[in-house]
């Protein structure tokens, strides 16, 4: 089960560079001389990064490794409780079980509160934008759902609609219209399974972030894709970034600055479109 990660979703913001902190010995001459970027991404979180070194998360790393002159050594973990954990298994200190931390995550949101709690990394590098998206089952429901949660989801007081746990879509929807819809929610493992779910007539409809979901029901032919407007939702998008060890500065910045140029002659669109998933720039 993944994590509440998605639940730091407030503002566009990046980690100040921490220029009152003294001064350490930064990562990226290491880095260099072993000539290996250490990459962490998720497990299992088709289509960003999968079993294999595969995965949108994976090739944007590689893509910017390569500018960097580096290869890069993409390491999966498996989510913990919530995102606090992952930048401290995942990037500052390593996991209780042995697992080395790595020289930079992806599939982090580049959140103002996430990065004031979490003073021992620095956050930066926004490479897409995550927004929630709706599949729904056009025979059972027949028009794109948006507006005021009052009308746009009442008819899921008589429909099924699935959602993964713990994620925001799910949080959304228990908590809308004083829980009158608790009963229509149905709870999936994943978004995969959610999609499964739609497939097979259990839901009419299914909330989720883009990215997963467009992967997800690739196939489903008879399925529509809308981009849904609620006034109740207060975050429906957020920005995916990445993270460092706080001192890291010169290796954020040289990051930073192949990101840019990747975003610049179009690399980072392509990798999207490689695997069918639209691209939203920051």
């Amino acid at each position: 089960m993944k994590n509440n990660r998605r639940l730091w979703l407030k503002a566009l913001a990046a980690l100040p560079m921490a220029a009152a902190l003294p001064a350490l010995a930064d990562g990226l001459d290491a880095i260099r001389q072993r000539g290996r970027l250490r990459v962490a991404v998720y497990n299992d979180f088709s289509p960003y990064s999968m079993a294999g070194g595969k995965g949108i998360d994976a090739d944007i790393a590689r893509a910017i490794a390569a500018k960097l002159g580096l290869t890069a050594e993409i390491v999966g973990y498996n989510a913990d409780e919530d995102m606090n954990d992952d930048l401290r298994n995942m990037v500052w200190k390593g996991h209780y079980l042995g697992t080395q931390p790595s020289d930079v995550m992806m599939h982090v949101p580049v959140d103002e509160y996430l990065a004031r709690s979490n003073d021992k990394v620095r956050i930066f590098g926004a490479y897409h934008v995550e927004t929630l998206a709706l599949a729904r089952n056009p025979e059972r429901l027949p028009k794109a759902l948006s507006g005021s949660a009052a009308v746009a989801l009442e008819i899921f007081t008589r429909e099924k609609i699935g959602v993964e746990t713990t994620s925001l879509a799910d949080s959304f929807l228990l908590g809308v219209l004083n829980g009158r819809l608790r009963e229509n929610v149905v709870h999936f493992k994943s978004v995969a399974e959610a999609a499964k779910g739609l497939a097979e007539g259990k839901v009419s409809a299914v909330l989720a972030q883009r990215g997963e979901l467009e992967a997800a029901i690739k196939g489903q032919d008879k399925v529509v894709l809308d981009s849904p407007k609620f006034a109740e939702l207060k975050i429906d998008s957020w920005p995916l970034g990445m993270a460092v060890k706080v001192e890291d500065q010169a290796l954020a910045e040289a990051i930073g600055s192949a990101l840019a140029g990747l975003k610049r002659d179009g690399t980072i669109a392509d990798i999207f479109k490689r695997h069918g998933i639209s691209h939203q720039a920051n």
